[in-house]
């Protein structure tokens, strides 16, 4: 969903978050983080906070994009919180994989670049992760593996937000320009 206020481009075109793959990467997250602590996670606390975490990374990314429009700033700052979010949840899952004494896959595991190829299948859905979410042990690694795709996507949109915003600048920018024009 794009939304356009008027014709001078003042606000431009802003939203359309639903079809970023770092969105619909950090919805998976979010989803199986949920299954996965109410399967394996007994401490309430630890719980609410892996799944806020999960919640984090995704949430900022769509307020980050519908603040785009008038404020290049706040989505970079969003964007940046969803990864901060996201990188602290790959730590609650290594800490779990490491304090159960399960094994964390490596990148030339198997299991792990079966995962991973699925990052190129479209409209993914927890269903897709089906086989891998069997055991506590394959779970958390799923999981690991959808992180770190998740914060390699966000962190590809920073970057491509700080080039356009150095190129083009922002809101302030565009009003002044608009402003200075109508003179």
């Amino acid at each position: 969903m794009t939304y356009s206020t008027n014709k001078s481009n003042l606000i431009p075109a802003h939203g359309g978050y639903r079809n970023l793959k770092s969105y619909q990467t950090s919805t998976l997250v979010y989803d199986l983080t949920v299954g996965f602590c109410n399967r394996f996670v007994k401490e309430s606390r630890m719980r609410d906070q892996m799944v806020q975490a999960a919640r984090s990374g995704r949430q900022n990314i769509a307020e980050g994009s519908q603040a785009s429009g008038t404020s290049k700033k706040t989505e970079i700052k969003l964007v940046n919180v969803a990864r901060a979010s996201l990188e602290e949840l790959l730590l609650d899952y290594e800490d779990y994989l490491r304090q159960h004494r399960l094994k964390t896959w490596t990148k030339i595991d198997s299991s792990a670049q079966a995962v991973r190829a699925l990052a190129y299948k479209s409209n993914r859905t927890n269903e897709t992760y089906k086989a891998y979410i069997q055991t506590q042990e394959s779970f958390a690694n799923t999981l690991v593996c959808l992180i770190h795709q998740a914060n390699y996507l966000l962190d590809q949109q920073l970057r491509a937000l700080e080039k356009d915003f150095l190129e083009h600048g922002g809101f302030t920018e565009r009003l002044y320009n608009m402003r200075k024009q109508r003179q």
